[in-house]
């Protein structure tokens, strides 16, 4: 299949033109290519993270493909940093009306190895700064005009063995999803999350050890028998931003392949016929999937 020259979003374009979204941890992976379908759908794009370097590289892309791209760089997990970097794009560029919150990361270990330390610093990544962001995006603009929010869980279906910290921190950020969406309905904001599976992305590269070696095999545990990719997570962030999810708040939606479906009593059966959606033109395998099987 070619590689298309600008983003192929299933939408249709224009979807958010005259509108400012912002996309948490922005500057690499699933929130890198989510930037890009907003800002290929017409929005003004807002992307935020800790490196200024690696957020640069990302708007300077999108205005390369024809958008437009802001870029701010705080720690979401700073309650000060995040209550002015909202009054400053606020002021700059006016109300807000989808915020993605993407931004996050963990590290693989049993729940024995976990440090209180370490814990902290999962839940304060994946949890805490999430709720900043969603709470003063809310009292400083969608309060008064309104807007959708989608936050960023992980596929703890059946637990997170290996990332029990992660698990717990993307659980509570799914139930905060629903609280935010029942109490901020009058407001006319929407709150909703997505909760992706083993998506080939730039984070995988950031796994070393056990867990680098289980990687390539991933796959085989799905029963679509691939992995996702990042243009399949952000198609579905991007819908639920939409008009056409008007009527939508309040769930979790797992983008996993039916990885945690199934039973070892019943193995699901190999096959080749899920073929991934080639939408974001800049995609990049990750260094650790190239040559797997």
């Amino acid at each position: 299949m070619s590689t298309p020259s600008r983003y192929a979003s299933v939408l249709r374009p224009g979807l958010f033109a005259g509108q400012l979204h912002w996309v948490t941890g922005g500057g690499s992976g699933i929130g890198r290519c989510v930037a890009h379908e907003l800002a290929a759908l017409g929005a003004t794009v807002l992307i935020s993270g800790r490196t200024q370097e690696k957020l640069d590289r990302v708007a300077a892309e999108i205005r390369e493909d024809g958008g437009t791209a802001h870029c701010r760089a705080f720690d979401i997990r700073d309650e000060e940093q995040v209550k002015a970097a909202v009054a400053s794009v606020v002021a700059e560029l006016g109300p807000v009306h989808g915020l993605v919150n993407n931004a996050g990361g963990q590290f693989p270990a049993p729940l024995q190895a976990i440090s209180k330390r370490g814990f902290d610093a999962v839940v304060s990544n994946n949890l805490t700064g999430g709720f900043l962001m969603m709470r003063e995006v809310f009292l400083q603009s969608m309060q008064q005009h309104g807007g959708a929010i989608v936050n960023m869980t992980a596929d703890f279906r059946n637990g997170m063995p290996g990332m029990g910290h992660s698990g717990a921190a993307r659980a509570g950020m799914s139930n905060l999803t629903q609280t935010a969406a029942f109490e901020w309905a009058s407001s006319g904001v929407r709150v909703n999350a997505v909760a992706p599976g083993w998506i080939a992305s730039s984070g995988m590269d950031t796994y070393g050890g056990a867990m680098k070696a289980i990687i390539p095999k991933l796959r085989q545990h799905v029963p679509l028998r691939r992995m996702g990719v990042e243009a399949e997570v952000s198609a579905a962030i991007c819908f639920l931003l939409s008009p056409g999810a008007a009527f939508i708040t309040g769930v979790t939606l797992a983008i996993d392949g039916g990885a945690p479906l199934g039973d070892p009593i019943f193995p699901s059966i190999d096959h080749e016929r899920s073929k991934p959606f080639d939408g974001f033109h800049r995609a990049v395998e990750p260094e650790v999937l190239k040559g797997a099987n």
